[in-house]
C-alpha cells in the first residue's frame, strides 16, 4: 500500500540542455505534466546518461541529434527506425512537438553580401574568415568535424558560448557562427543563413526522448505531452520572449500554457526570485557537505604526512595533482564513474578540490611545532599520542583552521560549476544567464555566490579568533 502510494505521488522528472529553447521546452513539459524540471544539465551525452540511470525520465531532443550523436549513424532515420535502434538502450523517441530546429551556419548580412557568400560551400574560398562555434557543435559528429570534411573548410574555429556568439558577430569579433534555425536573434541581428547546398545537416524534428518504462509509470504526464503542439513560428516567439523580452523560462512556459500574460523581470526579481531559498540551501549543502568530508579525510592525512616523513611528498603531490584537473572535466569523468548526475559527482569533485589546502596546512602546522615543546611534553610524562593531542594539534590548530577556511571559500566559487550537471546552487542562474547572454541573470547568480564566500570567510575568521582566545 505504502509503495503504491509513493509511486502515485512521484512526478515525472524532465531534463533540459543548456540553451534557451531546451530550457523553455523543459519548463513547458514540466508545467504541463506537474513534473519536476532539472534545467541546463549539459550536452547530449550527459542527458542520455541521466536518462539511462533514471535521474530524469524525459527531455526534449531532435531527430538528427538522436541519429548522429546517440546512435552514431549517418543514415536519415524516421521515428520508427530510431526507436528500433533505441530499444536496446531502454529508450524511445516520440511525441513530435510540431516544429524542426536544424543547425545552420550564419554570417552578418552585410559581410556575406560583400563577399558574395550565399552557401556554406562559398566559405572554402575565404580562408581568413574567423569562425566562432558553440563548444558542443565543435565536438559533434553532425557539427564542425563533419561539416569541415563535407565542405573542405580550411578555417580553424574558436569555441564560444552560443549565447555570446551573437554579440561577438555583431561586434565584428567573428565572421561566421553556428545557428539554431528557431533562434529569435537571427532577425534581430540581421544574420544571413547560408544555404546547406550539400545537404549536410539531417532533419532535426523536435521530439521527446524518454525512458521506455516511463510511459507506464507516468500515463497522465505522457497524455499531456501528446497534446502539446508548437509550430515553427510559435517556437521562435517563445525564444524571443526569453532572449529579447527578458522573461524567465518558467514565465515563458506559463504564458504558452495559457496562464496569463507575464511581465519582464527586473534585476531585483531575478536576484530575489522564488528559487532563491532553494538555490541557497543547495549551494550551502554542496559547500559544507564536501568540506566536512574533506576535513575528516584531510586532517588525518596531514597528521600521517607530518609523522611519517616518506609519506609527506606522495600525499601532498597527489592532493595537489587534483587541483590541476579542470572542474568541468572532473565532473564529466565522475558522471559515468558514479552512474548518476547531480549532487553525488559534485560532492566528490568539491571534496577532492578541498583536500589540498586542509592536508597541506595540517602538515605544515604540525611540522612547525618546535622539538623543544614536544620534548617538554614527553618530559612531563605524556605518551606520544598525548603529546599529539595536547601539544602539537592545539599549537597547529590556527594553521589547520586557515586551511579549512581556504577550502570553504574556494568551494563556494567552485560549487557554481556543479549546476552544469544538475547539482543546483547559484550556478543555475549563471548557466541560464550565459545561455541568454543576460547580465541581470548572471549577476543574480554571481552576487549571492560572492556574498556567500564573504560570509563564509567572516564565519571562519570569528571561529579562529574564538579558538585563539581559548
Amino acid at each position: 500500500m505504502l509503495c503504491c502510494a509513493a509511486t502515485a505521488q512521484e512526478s515525472v522528472k524532465v531534463g533540459s540542455k543548456r540553451f534557451t529553447e531546451s530550457y523553455i521546452l523543459g519548463e513547458i513539459l514540466a508545467q504541463s505534466a506537474g513534473g519536476q524540471h532539472r534545467p541546463g544539465l549539459g550536452n547530449t551525452a550527459i542527458l542520455v546518461e541521466a536518462l539511462k540511470n533514471g535521474t530524469i525520465d524525459v527531455y526534449p531532443e531532435y531527430t538528427g541529434t538522436i541519429a548522429r550523436e546517440i546512435l552514431r549513424t549517418e543514415e536519415r532515420l524516421d521515428l520508427r527506425a530510431l526507436n528500433q535502434r533505441l530499444q536496446p538502450l531502454g529508450l524511445a523517441a516520440g511525441y513530435p512537438l510540431g516544429f524542426a530546429n536544424s543547425y545552420a551556419i550564419g554570417m552578418a548580412r552585410g559581410k556575406a553580401e560583400g563577399l558574395s557568400i550565399k552557401a556554406i560551400s562559398d566559405l572554402s574560398r575565404h580562408r581568413g574568415l574567423r569562425i566562432g562555434l558553440s563548444h558542443e557543435f565543435l565536438g559533434r559528429g553532425d557539427g564542425w568535424p563533419g561539416l569541415k570534411s563535407a565542405y573542405g573548410l580550411p578555417q580553424a574555429p574558436r569555441g564560444l558560448d552560443h549565447g555570446l556568439a551573437y554579440e561577438a558577430l555583431a561586434a565584428g569579433e567573428i565572421d561566421v557562427m553556428d545557428l539554431y534555425t528557431t533562434d529569435a536573434k537571427i532577425g534581430r541581428y540581421g544574420i544571413a543563413v547560408l544555404e546547406d547546398d550539400k545537404r549536410f545537416f539531417p532533419p532535426y524534428d523536435a521530439v521527446l526522448l524518454y525512458r521506455r518504462e516511463a510511459v507506464e509509470r507516468f500515463p497522465r504526464a505522457f497524455s499531456a505531452f501528446e497534446k502539446l503542439r508548437i509550430d515553427q513560428a510559435a517556437m521562435v516567439r517563445l525564444n524571443a520572449r526569453a532572449e529579447l523580452d527578458k522573461l524567465a523560462f518558467a514565465q515563458v512556459a506559463a504564458e504558452f500554457l495559457g496562464k496569463g500574460q507575464q511581465k519582464p523581470r527586473t534585476f531585483m526579481d531575478a536576484l530575489f526570485g522564488p528559487d532563491f531559498g532553494r538555490l541557497l540551501v543547495e549551494h550551502l549543502g554542496l559547500v559544507f557537505g564536501s568540506l566536512v568530508i574533506a576535513a575528516l579525510v584531510g586532517i588525518p592525512l596531514g597528521i600521517v604526512a607530518a609523522r611519517v616523513a616518506w609519506v609527506a611528498q606522495p600525499v601532498l603531490a597527489l592532493t595537489g595533482m587534483v587541483q590541476t584537473i579542470p572542474s568541468l572535466a572532473l565532473l564529466a569523468f565522475l558522471i559515468p564513474l558514479t552512474g548518476t548526475i547531480g549532487v553525488w559527482p559534485a560532492l566528490i569533485a568539491l571534496f577532492l578540490y578541498a583536500l589540498l589546502p586542509i592536508t597541506r596546512n595540517t602538515h605544515a602546522g604540525l611540522v612547525q611545532v618546535s622539538k623543544g615543546l614536544k620534548q617538554a611534553g614527553t618530559a612531563l610524562g605524556l605518551t606520544p599520542k598525548e603529546v599529539m593531542l595536547h601539544v602539537e594539534i592545539p599549537l597547529a590548530l590556527p594553521t589547520i583552521m586557515a586551511g579549512v577556511k581556504t577550502s570553504a571559500v574556494i568551494n563556494v566559487g567552485t560549487a557554481t560549476i556543479a549546476a552544469f550537471i544538475g547539482a543546483g546552487g547559484f550556478g543555475e542562474r549563471i548557466s541560464q544567464g550565459l545561455a541568454l547572454n543576460d547580465h541581470a541573470v548572471l549577476l543574480a547568480g554571481a552576487l549571492p555566490a560572492a556574498a556567500l564566500a564573504l560570509a563564509v570567510h567572516a564565519l571562519f575568521e570569528l571561529a579562529e579568533r574564538s579558538l585563539s582566545r581559548r
